[in-house]
């Protein structure tokens, strides 16, 4: 049965609700058939769930996830960017109707209809022995991490940053979690789409079988866990970070990259032992769509007939410098290349080359940018957990961030460096390690910083230089580093409400 007929019904409901007008590859005929007759045979399920893997592979890079970089303080425009994501880059004209805030919106939510038919249908289909059943109940389970996964994606990009104190109060984002063609939802509290992800965490590790491996490209317990980490992180709860974290660095099964070798291994050829979850693609037919954009492309630019690169970002300055010629990540994430802007060369500027393009997953003579959407791996939970021990037991957050640190050619900090030194440590070294992995806003966010760009590249005569580019100064707490609403949803829903500032 043809999944694109399935799903159809879905989307034209998230159509109606929520003004969505999907213009992915996944595009729906028009024909249709009722919901419930998708979910009859274990095939039906197996094809259902594929296509729920094909929708996060769509979600995951791109513009879901450079957006909020290059809108944070990392990142400088050149000359030759043509404003592609500029209103974002410079916190001007970045209206509720820009197309990052109505894409990210959009795609976000229909990939929830799909998996939200999943976890209410799922259970229609008949199993005709325990290993059938098992795999429905993975399916499910996978699908209500996936819930749990865009509806964080989304809370944290629309919601107020969550307060113990106040979150019962604070605006969220709309929880949908049936189909209902007629429902035009208001906005839950940012307490209830934190209980709801935390509920659906909660099932999906009880019908996940226990554990994981690396490189997997289905989602595991481990990686239920992981993701709790990041949630409960936000929540600035610190014990329930500390608790899922520590089940998934204690667990064995992952371990941290030594090399840089192995760093080029991970980000290159997509091949890791501390990555807990990354989403499967294959060439040429099930790589991420090309429109919106998910691959991360902007950071490189590479022009074969000149023989050198037109990127539209470049890392700062002070980026370049968080990196010692000793730490085995600086020539992995960082390169000087020959760039070409405006007509002019420039010599040995540093790019950002964390995602050259997998050579198995390219469909010509160079590279397309493709790689395997990595969702969680094991230094990112080691820094979620370094960073809840430090309110917790100052001595394990160090020995957890130089265990990263050791791994990454860095020696360790001493039993001096304690309190808000300590804990400036612990943010630098989230920086280096997560650079351009989509973080960085929402941590300074998180952290009530400013966004404050700074030390640009220099000669900087092919960057966009000024006040809203190397010179932006935004204060913490500025509304814009919470999205507005998009404005045609705003019109169709008259039970939305807008955030401040927008």
């Amino acid at each position: 049965m043809n999944m694109k007929r399935i799903f159809k019904l879905g989307l034209i409901s998230l159509v109606l609700t929520f003004s969505v007008a999907s213009c992915e590859l996944e595009r729906f005929p028009y024909d249709q058939i009722e919901q419930t007759q998708a979910f009859q045979t274990m095939k039906d399920a197996a094809t259902l769930n594929n296509g729920m893997y094909a929708q996060l592979r769509n979600r995951m890079y791109g513009i879901f996830m450079y957006s909020t970089d290059v809108q944070a303080d990392q990142f400088n425009a050149t000359l030759d960017f043509g404003n592609r994501n500029g209103f974002p880059h410079r916190w001007e004209g970045f209206l509720a109707g820009d197309y990052t805030i109505r894409d990210t919106w959009q795609y976000y939510y229909s990939a929830l209809v799909n998996v939200n038919n999943i976890i209410q249908n799922m259970g229609l289909i008949p199993t005709a022995n325990a290993t059938e059943e098992a795999t429905l109940n993975k399916y499910l389970g996978e699908a209500y991490f996936l819930r749990a996964f865009y509806n964080h994606q989304m809370v944290i990009r629309w919601g107020k940053p969550y307060d113990a104190a106040s979150s019962a109060n604070d605006l969220g984002i709309p929880l949908v979690l049936v189909f209902d063609p007629t429902l035009k939802p208001a906005r839950a509290t940012v307490q209830q789409v934190y209980q709801q992800i935390l509920d659906d965490l909660t099932s999906a590790k009880a019908l996940l079988p226990a554990g994981g491996a690396p490189n997997s490209n289905r989602i595991t317990h481990d990686a239920a866990l992981a993701l709790e980490s990041r949630v409960k992180l936000h929540m600035k709860d610190w014990n329930g970070v500390v608790s899922a974290a520590t089940a998934v660095v204690n667990s064995g099964r992952y371990s941290l990259i030594t090399t840089e070798a192995g760093l080029v291994q991970m980000w290159e050829n997509d091949m890791s032992s501390e990555v807990i979850f990354q989403v499967d693609a294959s060439a040429p037919s099930e790589l991420p769509m090309a429109s919106p954009s998910a691959i991360n492309n902007i950071y490189i630019g590479f022009s074969p007939s000149i023989n050198r690169y037109t990127p539209d970002f470049v890392p700062s300055q002070w980026v370049v410098d968080l990196f010692a010629d000793n730490d085995i990540r600086k020539d992995v994430y960082l390169q000087p290349k020959p760039l070409r802007i405006q007509g002019f060369d420039y010599e040995d500027v540093y790019l950002m080359v964390k995602y050259p393009g997998n050579p198995v997953l390219w469909t010509a003579a160079n590279s397309n940018y493709q790689h395997k959407p990595k969702v969680l791996r094991l230094a990112e939970t080691m820094l979620n957990l370094a960073e809840a021990q430090f309110y917790l037991n100052e001595g394990d957050a160090r020995n957890t961030i130089n265990a990263l640190r050791a791994a990454r050619g860095l020696a360790g900090l001493e039993a001096t460096v304690t309190g808000q030194a300590l804990l400036d440590e612990i943010r630098t070294e989230r920086t280096r390690e997560l650079l351009g992995e989509g973080f960085r806003l929402n941590d300074l966010m998180r952290w009530n910083l400013p966004v404050v760009r700074r030390d640009p590249q220099t000669p900087s005569d092919f960057l966009n230089l000024g006040a809203g580019y190397t010179e932006l100064n935004k204060p913490a707490g500025d509304p814009q580093f919470i999205w507005g609403i998009p404005s045609n949803d705003l019109t169709t829903n008259p039970n939305l409400v807008q955030n401040p500032g927008w």
